[in-house]
């Protein structure tokens, strides 16, 4: 199966679902109960320090629980972020402080992921304390952040989502409290609100886009009335590179069409989250459309707008200016051009052809990928999201089977006699 890569770089792994904890009050015995042991009341201080760290002098700050591991790149790219963050907000004096709880498996490998961290730990070979705060949070995936106020006395005090928080709002998350995510949730509505491709894609410096020479700037109040594709990527996410192709030709034939059809335009944008100038300017060399200048701030500020969590991902944006989907890589790769203008509308359209197309399709078949009988079934019937051996991603109607769970699109059936299935095979 192929799985996009996160963001920064960015996890196929997903973050828990925003929940809430129970009330509890973190004072200094609290403290002690969760994050000390019968042989031990102090932290692990950052390797560049000696100093072992009381328990107790947390009390009263707001505790980040970071359960992450070296051996998982998802948690080495959200550590580089954690890190900028704790930086800014203890050069700001913010009264914040994080604890590594390690899933690494080993010693070695727990200390040379923590040489980088300047927050404290729990040591390596305290099994208990980990395995407890494990317990406790319902630690279902890693990266996980968990968020602890000095008094955390209400329902809605614990946070467990704190690496979506950090993803999306970064140093201005803190306090993270309740009423500052509320806070943060009604500036982003008003911002979406008021959203134009124009203040999108432009900042105080800079009002143009980059075409194909690198060199030509194109003003983006060009794009005013178009449907306009915000493409993040980057050469170095291997998703990214087998998308890449297919955007391109799609593109074309979207703008082929639209010519001769004579109706509005369409353009895509790339926001490259790429490592260098060169590596932008090899990637972005292949594609046919424009480009944010390498390194722009925009670049970042689109990510956290659009909350993304992983490339490639392509957004859409309406002749008016608004979102239409954020899902447009799924839509490519299940409807291919037809998926243009991306609306609801047009979805829904597509989906009943589809079951209208699906009436006169057998019930069962064999396909030359597979030594199963493949049986029809659509999300009511057990079918639901998949990657085809096409490599591309399915939904709604497949042929699944129901022994071992293989799918393809009913497009990709290359429908065989039971034998010469298994002789395929």
């Amino acid at each position: 199966m192929k799985v996009e890569m996160n963001l920064v770089d960015k996890s196929n792994i997903p973050v828990r679902t925003p929940t809430n904890g129970d009330p509890e009050n973190i004072s200094a015995s609290t403290l002690s109960s969760l994050l000390a042991s019968k042989d031990r009341d102090y932290l692990l201080p950052p390797a560049t320090e000696a100093d072992q760290v009381k328990i107790s002098d947390l009390e009263g700050k707001v505790i980040g629980i970071y359960f992450s591991a070296n051996w998982y790149p998802p948690c080495r790219n959200f550590n580089r972020v954690l890190i900028g963050v704790h930086e800014q907000l203890k050069s700001n004096g913010s009264n914040f402080e994080i604890v590594f709880v390690s899933s690494d498996e080993d010693l070695d490998a727990f200390n040379n992921y923590r040489q980088g961290m300047p927050w404290l730990s729990i040591p390596f070979s305290d099994l208990e304390t980990k395995k407890a705060l494990n317990r406790k949070y319902e630690v279902e995936s890693i990266p996980c952040l968990v968020i602890l106020q000095p008094e955390d006395t209400k329902d809605d005090a614990t946070f467990y989502d704190g690496v979506e928080l950090i993803y999306r709002y970064g140093v201005d998350a803190f306090p993270f409290t309740k009423e500052k995510l509320e806070e943060l949730q009604r500036e982003e509505k008003r911002k979406h609100d008021s959203q134009t491709v124009t203040n999108l894609l432009t900042n105080p410096d800079r009002d143009y886009l980059l075409d194909q020479t690198i060199t030509r700037k194109v003003p983006v109040d060009s794009l005013v009335g178009k449907t306009v594709g915000l493409y993040l990527s980057a050469q170095w996410c291997m998703p990214c590179v087998e998308f890449t192709p297919k955007l391109i030709s799609i593109y074309q034939k979207i703008k082929q069409t639209l010519e001769e059809e004579g109706g509005e335009d369409f353009e895509i944008v790339f926001v490259s989250n790429d490592r260098d100038q060169n590596s932008f300017e090899s990637y972005y060399g292949t594609m046919p459309w424009l480009a944010l200048p390498f390194g722009d701030p925009t670049v970042r500020s689109l990510a956290k707008y659009f909350d993304v969590q992983w490339i490639p991902c392509l957004i859409i944006i309406g002749p008016n200016g608004k979102t239409v989907t954020k899902q447009g890589r799924n839509l490519i790769n299940l409807y291919r051009e037809d998926a243009y203008p991306f609306t609801d509308a047009k979805v829904e359209s597509l989906e009943k052809e589809m079951e209208e197309a699906a009436k006169s399709l057998p019930r069962s078949e064999y396909h030359a990928g597979h030594r199963h009988e493949l049986t029809l079934v659509s999300e009511g019937s057990g079918g639901g999201p998949f990657i085809c051996d096409c490599d591309e991603q399915g939904s709604g109607w497949a042929y699944q089977c129901l022994e071992c769970g293989y799918e393809v699109h009913p497009r990709c059936i290359r429908a065989v006699t039971p034998q010469s299935s298994i002789e395929d095979r």
